[in-house]
């Protein structure tokens, strides 16, 4: 088995490398960080009562992904790539954001992180898809984190989500 072309299939080249060089690597996983941030958000209600969504993708994605700050190299296929902090503790004060693109989408979200230079929200769905919420509006980055942090990471345009 050629374990180097093997973990290499998983992303592109350019995902790949960024995340590589934030600390990511096959195997990844710290799940003590990941029920850190768990508790820390199921323990956090909104002054209106608005309380976080925690489930399995979520942890997850933290448990592997989470505390990474990814600066991505390279001009991006259609948009800038985004820079990224996977730290869920970003979007503890937007429960009810969150709470509100979950019933538009008839599932719950949770947050994933950042992007500190846009200030855009990243977070998943109980199926483990990835979204982001900026300033423009909320866009789908992907079906699972892989495909979302490669959206957001190669600098793939995301789909806008609209009123439906």
């Amino acid at each position: 088995m050629h374990t180097d072309r093997a973990t290499s299939t998983r992303f592109t080249a350019p995902v790949d490398v960024a995340l590589r060089a934030a600390g990511w690597q096959p195997g990844r996983w710290d799940i003590h960080q990941a029920e850190v941030w768990a508790d820390a958000l199921r323990a956090h209600a909104s002054p209106a009562g608005h309380r976080h969504a925690v489930f399995p993708a979520a942890v997850e994605a933290w448990a592997e992904f989470g505390s990474l700050h990814i600066t991505p190299t390279g001009p991006g296929r259609q948009v800038a790539p985004a820079a990224l902090h996977l730290d869920p503790l970003h979007g503890l004060h937007h429960a009810r954001t969150l709470g509100d693109l979950g019933r538009a989408l008839d599932t719950e979200t949770c947050p994933l992180g950042a992007e500190p230079d846009t200030g855009a929200l990243l977070a998943i769905d109980i199926e483990g898809r990835v979204y982001a919420l900026d300033h423009t509006g909320d866009w789908y980055l992907g079906p699972d984190i892989d495909r979302g942090l490669t959206t957001l990471i190669a600098g793939t345009q995301p789909t806008r989500l609209t009123a439906g």
